[in-house]
């Protein structure tokens, strides 16, 4: 048996990405690394990007989602697709009227269900696929003030669940991971937000998200793209209905 012999690189050749959100933050860092590995990568976003190919769309308008993913279809077959678009509030259940909670669920999960309900045919024709929600360590935990986003989170891990048992008879795998607080603009315009209400000082107010997780530190949004690209492999091939945490081990407190 030769020990020595060269590590393969996976096969990425013939490989499209369909990601929704991808021009900021996670899903920018997850649209760089995948076209780095081979992949054709497609972003679907508001907001334009030069990293693979920008298709403008709101992720709220299911007719703009299935028609751009239905063009895709017609010339690659879709093998792997990340759900990463979305935002964030910090309110409680009080602070959060109605047409607040109606525009989260719309964009964090009502996105995610467009985009899985339009790539389905080609992945079910391919007979292969991996889906993966970009959920939070909130899908696993509550935290205060996240009346809202923590219940989106929570809807997207369940997604995969459902997801993972509905479509596995097709080699079709759905997993939702789960950052905990990472340096994306999000988390630098929720200090900010939190900043102006309170008075508090920025610096001591990062120094203190640090301080919360157990490694000591803010994640980082290439570290996401790393276990994002494991999950869309075939090393991730027995990897189905599951919710893999990246948060610094937060949760496991």
């Amino acid at each position: 048996m030769n020990t020595n012999s060269p590590i393969k690189k996976p096969n990425t050749e013939n490989q499209t990405l369909v990601i929704t959100g991808g021009s900021s933050g996670i899903g920018l860092a997850i649209c760089q690394r995948f076209v780095e590995a081979g992949y054709l990568v497609f972003n679907l976003d508001i907001q334009s990007s030069n990293v693979g190919h920008f298709i403008q769309v709101d992720v709220t308008d299911s007719q703009a989602v299935h028609h751009a993913i239905a063009n895709i279809a017609d010339q690659h077959i879709i093998t792997t697709l990340i759900c990463n678009a979305g935002k964030h509030l910090s309110a409680n259940i009080e602070q959060t009227d109605e047409a607040t909670l109606d525009s989260l669920i719309a964009l964090n999960v009502k996105g995610a269900y467009h985009a899985i309900q339009a790539c389905l045919p080609s992945m079910k024709a391919a007979q292969s696929g991996s889906i993966i929600m970009i959920a939070s360590d909130q899908a696993i935990v509550g935290k205060t003030n996240s009346f809202a986003y923590n219940l989106t989170k929570h809807a997207l891990a369940s997604i995969a669940k459902t997801t993972a048992l509905d479509y596995a008879a097709f080699n079709i795998r759905a997993n939702a991971l789960c950052p905990g607080t990472i340096d994306t603009p999000l988390y630098q315009q929720a200090i900010a937000n939190y900043v102006a209400r309170s008075g508090a000082n920025a610096k001591d107010v990062h120094a203190h998200e640090a301080q919360c997780q157990p490694l000591g530190r803010i994640g980082l949004p290439d570290e996401v793209a790393a276990y994002a690209l494991f999950l869309a492999s075939d090393e991730a091939s027995f990897v189905t209905g599951s919710l893999q945490v990246m948060d610094g081990g937060y949760a496991a407190q």
